[in-house]
């Protein structure tokens, strides 16, 4: 194994993914969130947006997808341990994600504490003209096995 595999700061994932009217359909299905921001396209004809905008959390279970990714790209630092997430802070909702944007999620490790086996990841979700719309910070622990 070199260098590279190893999970370290610097390491990187980015993948797109297109927001979809079902994905916001079923995301209210599976949280029970139907705020008629993310459902109602009447309700929504009639604010400053014009349209229904996806679930901050929707977003947010797409980064996920970014830290499980991260893992089957780079080796743990540590032969026997389960990477799991601590959680997400500093998270900001910047501007809306509407039905059929094409976002952007990149995950970069912007520190790995060996000792404490613990990284910190700088999320970004941009859409498809660039535009930055959410961000995150992501901490992630291995646990010995």
């Amino acid at each position: 194994m070199s260098e590279r595999d190893i999970i370290q700061e610097g390491c990187e994932v980015e993948f797109q993914k297109r927001v979809t009217e079902a994905d916001i359909n079923q995301f209210a299905e599976l949280s029970g969130d139907f705020a008629p921001n993310h459902v109602d396209e009447a309700f929504m004809a009639k604010s400053a947006y014009g349209k229904r905008i996806a679930h901050g959390a929707l977003l947010i279970a797409y980064t996920s997808r970014a830290s499980s990714q991260i893992i089957e790209d780079f080796s743990s630092p540590q032969a026997d341990a389960t990477p799991i997430s601590l959680g997400y802070d500093r998270i900001r909702f910047i501007k809306p994600v509407f039905i059929d944007d094409t976002i952007t999620v990149r995950y970069v490790v912007e520190s790995f504490d060996t000792e404490a086996a613990r990284s910190l990841a700088k999320i970004e979700i941009l859409n498809e003209n660039g535009d930055l719309v959410a961000i995150a910070t992501h901490i992630m622990k291995w646990v010995p096995n």
